[in-house]
């Protein structure tokens, strides 16, 4: 491993808990040789017993499933609530795909003079590469039905928070994966992200993070003519209209956009409010806002957590000014932690940055609109389609305002976006692909049609 370290910072305490080597160039060049020997066993184990692997895989997690919650609180500053959560869907990920190697069919076409059938053969070796915002969920979101297509893995986690990653490439083993089947390689994004990008023998890369570097990871893809996933950023709408429950919706409101700090592609970080409910919604989201528990992430009742680091802090911070238009904010700890209080900005310009770009921290514009066209192009201004929600009885309405907001991922009555047996992704520069769900599985392979001739 390279001479090359870092220290991983607790972000709720500033205090450094782990120092990780970070690899070079040769070393995932290395990695990824030892992936594609795998690939070549790994893609021939029979389907019923690379399934009865993952599942193995996924019984581990499920023991572990506390040591790695209270890992990636002391790593992330998640709340020990969501780490939780999160280590549970890396088990249920990993659970839903140990089905698919049986399931995974082909199909026989009529054609003329014969029989025509098809295949879907694994790739080889695919680059995962992980932002610091979610480090396990969405490792297991790309991991998982890779390994369950007949692919080998090697995963980049963020810099910042790389342990939980490493903690599960140890449990692969346990759970009796082949070695070099699945390799987490801690390093920077610059230079094991891109070499996975470079590589000839990394057949497809998934990317989660910033849409800007996510367009250069689509080009240095493009040049090779390699499969991509991505999953970019967000600027989501919680689009409430006036007959709607608004007390419902008010209360939801802080956890759609404050949970985990805000950092968060589906953060609802605008909420469109209609006119006429307008000043109503405020009186119910303030008690809301200022009752959010900010604490130490590691107590069950903490809601939310610090930022990741001093730098995001500082970019949270920059959006709220001291002119800024704040209408009431929650409560945080004083440091050490790069603690910030949940923020909401009202009234507020529409084409203030606030509400255009992605703060992927704990605030929120609210932004009045007049009617459900006025509603629709309001959710559509701007670059990003990841998620929104939408609040409203009227059952048409909820249907008609679904089919014209652009993004991959609606809630009506709800700000769930996640569910892993459904798909996942973005419109416009949110992403490109899917995740989850029954057809994820597709996107690590590659069709083979075979002819077969039976005429004498």
């Amino acid at each position: 491993m390279s001479s090359t370290s870092f220290d991983v910072v607790n972000p709720a305490t500033e205090e450094v808990v782990s120092t990780v080597s970070l690899a070079g160039v040769e070393e995932t060049d290395a990695a990824v040789a030892r992936a594609r020997k795998a690939f070549e066993s790994w893609r021939h184990v029979a389907p019923a017993d690379r399934g009865a692997m993952l599942r193995r895989f996924a019984e581990v997690v499920d023991a572990h499933v506390e040591e790695l919650a209270r890992l990636e609180v002391r790593n992330s500053g998640h709340t020990i609530g969501n780490a939780r959560w999160e280590a549970g869907n890396v088990r249920d990920v990993l659970t839903y795909y140990s089905a698919a190697p049986e399931r995974l069919f082909g199909r026989q076409i009529p054609v003329a003079g014969g029989v025509d059938i098809t295949f879907h053969e694994p790739l080889g070796v695919v680059g995962v590469i992980v932002p610091w915002n979610f480090p396990m969920p969405i490792a297991g979101w790309a991991f998982a039905p890779a390994l369950a297509a007949g692919n080998t893995v090697v995963l980049k986690p963020a810099e910042l928070t790389p342990l939980t990653a490493l903690r599960l490439a140890e449990l692969a083993l346990e759970a009796g994966l082949p070695e070099d089947v699945f390799t987490v390689l801690p390093g920077k994004g610059s230079v094991v992200g891109q070499r996975l990008v470079d590589h000839p023998d990394v057949r497809k890369i998934v990317f989660t993070g910033s849409t800007a570097v996510g367009k250069g990871v689509m080009g240095g893809c493009a040049d090779r003519v390699k499969r991509v996933t991505l999953e970019l950023g967000g600027k989501s709408a919680n689009v409430v209209f006036a007959d709607a429950d608004l007390e419902k919706a008010a209360a939801s409101a802080p956890g759609a956009v404050f949970d985990n700090a805000g950092q968060d592609c589906c953060a609802r970080s605008r909420i469109l409010v209609q006119r006429s409910a307008y000043d109503r919604f405020l009186e119910l989201l303030e008690p809301a806002v200022t009752g959010f528990r900010v604490e130490d992430p590691s107590l069950d009742t903490a809601q939310m957590g610090p930022l990741i680091s001093r730098g995001q802090w500082d970019r949270v911070a920059a959006y709220v000014p001291d002119d800024a238009p704040v209408a009431f904010r929650g409560t945080a700890p004083d440091g050490p932690g790069f603690w910030f209080p949940p923020t909401v900005l009202a009234p507020v310009d529409p084409q203030a940055p606030a509400v255009t770009e992605e703060i992927f921290g704990p605030v929120v514009a609210v932004v009045p609109f007049e009617d459900e066209d006025d509603a629709v192009r309001i959710a559509n201004e701007g670059e990003y389609g990841l998620s929104g929600s939408i609040w409203t009885r009227d059952l048409g309405r909820a249907l008609r305002v679904s089919r014209g907001i652009e993004a991959g991922n609606l809630s009506v009555n709800s700000n769930s976006s996640v569910r892993y047996s459904t798909p996942f992704g973005g419109f416009k520069q949110s992403g490109l692909g899917r995740e989850l769900g029954p057809d994820a599985l597709h996107s690590f392979t590659d069709e083979k049609n075979v002819f077969i001739a039976t005429e004498e």
